[in-house]
């Protein structure tokens, strides 16, 4: 299974966003060594929000593509589509939930059998899940306390279609998020516009 693991902060300092949630990622930000003489083309603006939201999700350029032609099939306006498959991804809720402090520990957990969902072991990070659906840590992983402590202490993202069972170690996902409740900092329009050239 394919991961990414290239320099996170050099990502966010490419970006210009702290988008793995580590307060060290944006420590060496120079104020003059990265601006850019120039007016950044609007290829280049379009092009940074797409690597924002692969850096948020942790995900790979064919993925992220695979997401955005799925969200070009629903319903719903697709940067708002996009957006709620990437939200929904087992991987990323486990991150948001606060079993891990990152999104590549999310990932790890999952792909290493320690979360359940509804009560059944998923070890496939990009598992989308459903409004209802309840994320637990499985028995036997409830015994290390590494996944423990960040679930009481780090506390996970305070987001409303999430909701928390410290007693059981658990949470659902309620509902699907709207755009405004999602926690990332990307023009999901420009990423939009990018893909559709």
């Amino acid at each position: 299974m394919a991961t990414r693991r290239g320099p996170r902060f050099k990502e966010c300092r490419w970006v210009g966003v702290n988008a793995i949630g580590n307060p060290k990622a944006m420590k060496r930000v120079s104020t003059h060594g990265n601006l850019r003489r120039t007016k950044p083309t609007e290829y280049r603006v379009q092009m940074l929000e797409k690597q924002k939201l692969k850096i948020y999700y942790n995900i790979f350029e064919k993925q992220l593509v695979r997401y955005y032609e799925e969200a070009l099939r629903s319903s719903e306006q697709t940067g708002t589509a996009l957006l709620r498959l990437l939200e929904s991804r087992l991987d990323n809720l486990v991150y948001r939930i606060g079993f891990a402090n990152s999104i590549r520990m999310a990932r790890q957990l999952v792909s290493h059998g320690h979360i359940i969902v509804n009560g059944k072991r998923i070890d496939i990070p990009s598992y989308q899940v459903k409004p209802g659906d309840v994320i637990a840590l499985h028995e036997s992983s409830r015994k290390v306390e590494v996944f423990c402590n960040n679930f009481r202490d780090f506390g996970g993202f305070s987001v409303p279609y999430i909701e928390r069972n410290t007693e059981e170690l658990s949470a659902k996902f309620t509902r699907l998020p709207e755009r405004e409740e999602i926690p990332v900092e990307v023009n999901d329009r420009q990423i939009i516009e990018f893909y559709s050239r």
